[in-house]
């Protein structure tokens, strides 16, 4: 596995969700992790993974993952999330690519959410059936970057993910 998210992770992704405990490591799925934390608002599930590959090759991405997050109470399902390791500059906020589709996301700080929120099953669907999925963002600071993630075990992770919650 070319991958790995350490359980610490859990407080890079959820920073301020009121986390109970440390998350739980699921099982590992080809390049993806399936988690469970305690949050004050109960159960949240997710699959995580880190980029295979990160450009410009000569900056500081800090910790970089692509999230799908579900939460026990119903709030979500399959959330999807790009999470940067830097602030996302609102004006040219972070596009993902799987295959040949396209989907727009807005920056809220560090983190990419998808435009429309009817594009969240198409991605997971283009995700699951996909090899490869690319992320363009701008850093705060103007810096164009780039991410290559596998997607290899992603459909194995949501699964695993939708049975925990």
């Amino acid at each position: 596995m070319r991958v790995f998210i350490s359980l610490a992770a859990a407080f890079f992704i959820f920073p301020s969700a009121g986390l109970t405990q440390e998350a739980q490591n699921r099982g590992a799925y080809g390049d993806w992790i399936a988690f469970s934390v305690e949050t004050d608002n109960g159960i949240v599930c997710y699959a995580a993974s880190r980029p295979v590959e990160m450009t410009p090759s000569n900056v500081d991405h800090g910790e970089v993952f692509f999230v799908v997050s579900t939460w026990a109470n119903g709030a979500a399902s399959e959330q999807p999330r790009f999470v940067s390791g830097y602030a996302l500059r609102p004006e040219t906020p972070p596009r993902a690519r799987v295959g040949s589709s396209r989907f727009q996301m807005f920056a809220a700080g560090q983190d990419g959410f998808l435009e429309n929120l009817e594009d969240e099953n198409d991605l997971i669907r283009q995700m699951r059936r996909g090899a490869e999925m690319r992320i363009e963002a701008t850093s705060q600071r103007g810096t164009a970057t780039a991410y290559l993630f596998s997607l290899q075990g992603v459909t194995a992770a949501l699964q695993r993910v939708d049975a925990l919650c």
